[in-house]
C-alpha cells in the first residue's frame, strides 16, 4: 500500500520534501552569508566585540568568548559557558558576522535567564544521541528477525524491541522539534539587542542580519521535518509489518 511501481511513496511524501528544503536552506545560508559578509557594519564592530557588548548589556560576566577554527562553526556551550566564534565571525566587521555572533550570544542570554526550551533541549541530548543511533537499528532488527525462521517463536520479544526502538527514535525527533523555538528565539533576541545596544545604527543593517539568520533558521526547520519524516516512515513500515503478521 506504500509502493507504486516499485517506488516507496512514503519517501516521496515525507522524506523528499525535507531533503529538498534542507539543500535549499544550506545553499541560502552560504549565499546570504557571502552577500552580507561583504557589507561592513557602520561602526566597524567585529563579531567578538558585538558579543562582548551584548553580554555586558545583559549583565552576563561569566561567559568566555573564544576563537575557533572553521567557517560557521559558531556555538555556545552552556556546560562551560564558552561562546565560540569561528574564523568567519570572530574578527570580521561584516553584518553577517555580527548577526551570527549575536545569535550565539542569544543562546548565552537564554541560558542566563533560564529559558525553558533550552534547558529542556539539554535534557534531551542523551536521549537524542541514543535514539538517533540505536532507535532505527532496534526497529530494523525487530522487524527483520520477525520474518526469520524463528520469528514467530520470539515475536513478543521482537515486537518489544521494535517498540523500544520507536520510542527512542521519537525522543530523537522531539529533540529536533524543541530545537526550533530555541533557535528562533535566539535569533529574535539577537535582532532585538543588536539595535537596542547600539551595535547597528539603521534598518538596513538589521534587515541584513535578519536575512542571514532567517536562512540559518530554515536549516533547523529542514532538520526537524527530516526527523519527523524519518520517524513517520519507520512507524508506517512497522505498522505495515505487524498488519501482515496478523
Amino acid at each position: 500500500m506504500y509502493y507504486y511501481g516499485g517506488f516507496d511513496l512514503t519517501y516521496l511524501i515525507f522524506a523528499l520534501p525535507a531533503l529538498l528544503l534542507g539543500m535549499w536552506a544550506q545553499a541560502a545560508v552560504k549565499s546570504r552569508f557571502a552577500r552580507y559578509d561583504r557589507v561592513l557594519t557602520k561602526k566597524g564592530i567585529s563579531g567578538a566585540q558585538a558579543a562582548a557588548i551584548l553580554l555586558k548589556a545583559n549583565g552576563i560576566t561569566d561567559v568566555k568568548i573564544a576563537h575557533i577554527r572553521g567557517e560557521l562553526t559558531d556555538n555556545y556551550n552552556p556546560t562551560n559557558k564558552v561562546l565560540s566564534l569561528s574564523d568567519a565571525t570572530y574578527s570580521s566587521t561584516s553584518i553577517a558576522a555580527v548577526g551570527v555572533a549575536a545569535h550565539e550570544t542569544g543562546h548565552a542570554i537564554q541560558h542566563h535567564v533560564g529559558y525553558f526550551p533550552l534547558t529542556f533541549r539539554r535534557m534531551l541530548v542523551p536521549v537524542a544521541n541514543l535514539g538517533s543511533r540505536l532507535g532505527p537499528l532496534m526497529v530494523v532488527a525487530g522487524l527483520g528477525f520477525g520474518y526469520s525462521a524463528y520469528g514467530e517463536q520470539y515475536l513478543p520479544l521482537l515486537q518489544l524491541v521494535t517498540d523500544i526502538g520507536l520510542l527512542l527514535f521519537a525522543g530523537a525527533t522531539l529533540f529536533y522539534l524543541v530545537t526550533l523555538p530555541v533557535e528562533f528565539n535566539a535569533s529574535w533576541r539577537a535582532l532585538k539587542i543588536l539595535k537596542g545596544a547600539g551595535v547597528f545604527t539603521d534598518k538596513s543593517e538589521v534587515e541584513g542580519a535578519r536575512n542571514v539568520l532567517w536562512a540559518a533558521a530554515m536549516t533547523y526547520v529542514a532538520s526537524a521535518l527530516s526527523a519527523i519524516a524519518s520517524f513517520v516512515r519507520i512507524l508506517l513500515i512497522a505498522n505495515r509489518s505487524r498488519s501482515r503478521r496478523r
